[in-house]
């Protein structure tokens, strides 16, 4: 059985290098499913971390380093699993952020579920991510709304801004299936590596979706690396059919994506 393992840039982790991601939470990542010890889109996970390294910190990232820390932290791994590639640094001081400036690098590994995953069931909340275009550390919000929707009765949150519009969900992106396609919200929304691959591969739209065009769509579904594309059952107490042909599409559309490696 794969065990979670971490490694900061190269080297096993101690607890106490960790007290600052911890207490303070600034930084930004990335995680990637790896099959066969290969990952889609790895190069747009490298450009995220690139990008989101310079507007977080103002610091330059080496991707070629990144992926020598994820080979190391991969090596000797069979069938399926998570990496993620957490960037931050260890002497920000809360009072001073904009000194910050040292990122280091943490390498996760997590057991990855068997896909297809079971279709989700959604509830509306509103809420706008904190700058949505960064995938930062900053969780919070995300989790208070998986937690109340859970409470309720659903798997997942479903964000709505305050004009009533439909942007993603808590840590994926959401598309959906109406009578002329396939469509992607028009919104601010955290810019997925998986439905970047789908969009560059696919026919689609981008448009805006309100919740009550949400409701009335023919399907929807949720993608990101971990779970690749997944039906939503429901938005709130409205229905939506989880098998419909552009669904089968989409799926073995990612699927037939070929994986780079590390």
């Amino acid at each position: 059985m794969l065990l979670t393992m971490a490694e900061l840039n190269g080297r096993p982790v101690l607890p106490d290098m960790l007290l600052t991601l911890a207490l303070t939470n600034y930084g930004h990542f990335t995680s990637m499913r790896v099959d066969g010890q290969r990952v889609r889109g790895l190069s747009l996970h490298m450009e995220r971390l690139v990008r989101d390294c310079g507007a977080l910190f103002g610091a330059s990232l080496d991707p070629e380093l990144v992926r020598r820390y994820v080979r190391q932290a991969a090596a000797g791994l069979g069938d399926s699993f998570v990496v993620r590639v957490t960037v931050f640094d260890p002497a920000i001081d809360m009072g001073h952020p904009a000194e910050a400036e040292n990122p280091n690098i943490l390498v996760t590994v997590r057991p990855a579920a068997s896909l297809p995953l079971p279709p989700l069931r959604v509830k509306s909340v509103h809420y706008e991510r904190d700058v949505p275009a960064v995938k930062h550390t900053g969780l919070f919000g995300l989790l208070h709304s998986r937690r109340a929707a859970q409470l309720e009765g659903f798997d997942d949150a479903l964000f709505i801004s305050p004009d009533n519009q439909v942007s993603e969900g808590g840590t994926w992106n959401v598309g959906f299936i109406n009578d002329n396609g396939v469509v992607w919200p028009k919104a601010d929304v955290l810019p997925g590596v998986t439905s970047a691959l789908l969009q560059q591969r696919t026919d689609h739209a981008t448009l805006p979706v309100t919740l009550a065009d949400a409701q009335g769509m023919r399907a929807a579904f949720a993608t990101n690396t971990t779970i690749g594309v997944r039906a939503i059952a429901c938005i709130d107490e409205a229905p939506l059919a989880t098998e419909h042909p552009l669904l089968t599409q989409l799926r073995d559309t990612y699927q037939a994506i070929p994986g780079e490696r590390p």
